[in-house]
């Protein structure tokens, strides 16, 4: 008498920003079981929300059709879906009949946060059951940061997921992509961006852990050394092509054999390893540090961290001073050649990510909200937890931390004392000598003359003074901090987002 085995269901593996096969839990959890179905869904009113681009779409698209080849290499098929994420599960759902719904566990902006909310609702109306994944060191539900660092080292502790060895497909062949077109997008305009795909972000790391990172610790502060010396994984980890968890463990394993060479002098162990690795990961905390934040408190997308400073900038924008810093004319070359190496590479440094968004808030007076608004549509590793939460830090709108303005000239002598970096993004200061180039203003008219510049022609005056800026800038926000309101919401900020290690009583 022969036993009766249950039939296999059709398992979904719905793809969002995990857009790769090593280390994915829901995809090696569902080959296990049944037949799978791996759905990406291009959501048109997610690509119409105010900090998508389309360049985030053709970095996107260029992950999907790796990874299309990757799964066929393992026997499986890449199903693409344009349309409404809950309809088109349902429609999925009708067609497959699939119980259960695999994904990552995402933390994006507030349109994602809704849709997500959207469906669950329809999961448990239709019996599917949506098992969510953690896929980095962000933690759900979190009631406090009391304890969040040992949780996050687990989490990166945890032996990394492998790859299936075959898997069985749901269907019998891959979607084609569309194209940005298609999509109803325009073409994308970063000319000279990192492209996407799970090889590539393996072929940086690697770079990086064998020779870029050597100096990191000093070279992710200028924008000329930056660009080979930071990680540049920031793309990647957005979208998932690499896990963070890979790339901790592979740091890790890089610092051990530093330490075995350094043990044993070897003559061939450059002296900067140690230090910048150090440095490297405990970047990839603060990566999952400010995510955090966001998954804690959704609402920091558009509002006042510390609701003590609403009101403190007009939230509509002056037109002239927003359109002279998207359009790179200031009058500030650091901040000018910043705006438009982004709007070619969609990349700049860290350090001049915040001097911007300090120019941006302090010397201009503008709102971080629709500040941020457009630099997530030039940014190309867009990280909505990331952002947000910087953009309030340099903006001075948290309560809890230190206030930093930053100063465009200060930066130009401090990171680009020779004008590299300017003169490759502002050709028509080429001529300039290095020592004007902090404040080309300051030229006086004969030197204009001979060099063939002229400040307020060729190159704009300065849209503001920054001295005077920068000083209404930070007595307005010195004389709130001082309030009793402030002081209390300084309070519950740091309760809920504060970074520590232990209780917040040992802390105080």
């Amino acid at each position: 008498m022969s036993t009766a085995t249950a039939p296999t269901r059709v398992q979904c593996v719905w793809l969002k920003r995990d857009l790769r096969l090593r280390d994915h839990a829901p995809l090696a959890s569902a080959a296990k079981l049944g037949p799978v179905l791996c759905v990406y869904i291009f959501e048109p009113e997610l690509m119409a929300q105010p900090d998508v681009d389309s360049s985030h779409v053709a970095f996107i698209l260029e992950c999907l059709d790796e990874l299309a080849t990757n799964l066929e290499a393992i026997g499986g098929r890449l199903t693409v879906r344009v349309g409404d994420a809950v309809e088109e599960l349902d429609r999925l759902h009708r067609t497959y009949r699939f119980d259960t719904l695999w994904s990552h566990e995402e933390t994006g902006n507030g349109w994602t946060y809704g849709r997500d909310k959207a469906v669950k609702r329809w999961s448990r109306r239709v019996g599917v059951a949506w098992r969510e994944i953690p896929q980095h060191g962000v933690v759900r539900p979190l009631r406090d940061r009391d304890g969040w660092a040992a949780q996050w080292q687990a989490r990166m502790d945890l032996p990394l997921t492998a790859v299936p060895d075959r898997m069985t497909p749901a269907v019998d062949a891959s979607d084609p992509l569309p194209t940005l077109a298609g999509l109803n997008l325009p073409a994308d305009p970063r000319t000279d961006r990192q492209r996407g795909g799970e090889s590539l972000a393996q072929d940086v790391l690697d770079s990086f852990l064998s020779a870029r990172g050597v100096n990191y610790r000093t070279d992710m502060s200028s924008p000329n050394t930056a660009w080979e010396g930071c990680s540049r994984l920031s793309p990647h980890l957005a979208y998932g092509t690499i896990a963070i968890r890979e790339v901790y463990q592979r740091t890790a394993k890089r610092q051990d054999e530093v330490r075995r060479l350094k043990k044993r002098k070897d003559p061939d162990l450059e002296p900067g390893w140690g230090q910048s690795l150090s440095s490297f990961q405990g970047r990839l905390r603060w990566h999952c540090h400010f995510i955090q934040k966001l998954e804690d408190e959704p609402r920091i997308e558009f509002e006042n961290m510390s609701r003590a400073y609403d009101g403190l900038r007009p939230e509509k924008p002056s037109a002239y001073k927003f359109n002279a810093l998207r359009e790179a004319r200031t009058g500030y070359p650091m901040v000018d050649a910043c705006v438009r190496a982004l709007n070619a590479t969609g990349w700049i440094n860290f350090r001049m990510r915040s001097m911007l968004v300090s120019f941006a808030c302090h010397d201009l007076w503008l709102h971080w909200r629709p500040v941020g608004l457009w630099l997530a549509r030039l940014f190309l590793d867009y990280e909505p937890g990331i952002h947000w939460s910087q953009h309030q830090m340099q903006a001075g709108t948290t309560g809890i931390n230190a206030l930093r303005i930053y100063s465009p000239a200060k930066q130009v002598t401090d990171q680009d004392p020779r004008g590299v970096f300017i003169k490759r993004w502002i050709p028509e200061l080429k001529n300039v000598p290095a020592e004007f180039l902090p404040e080309p203003h300051r030229m006086p008219s004969h030197v204009q003359k001979m060099l063939g510049v002229t400040i307020g022609k060729d190159y704009p005056a300065p849209i503001v003074d920054h001295q005077a800026a920068s000083r209404r800038a930070r007595q307005a926000i010195e004389a709130v901090r001082k309030t009793g309101s402030a002081k209390s919401q300084a309070q519950r900020v740091y309760k809920k987002h504060g970074s520590r290690r232990g209780p917040m009583r040992r802390r105080r």
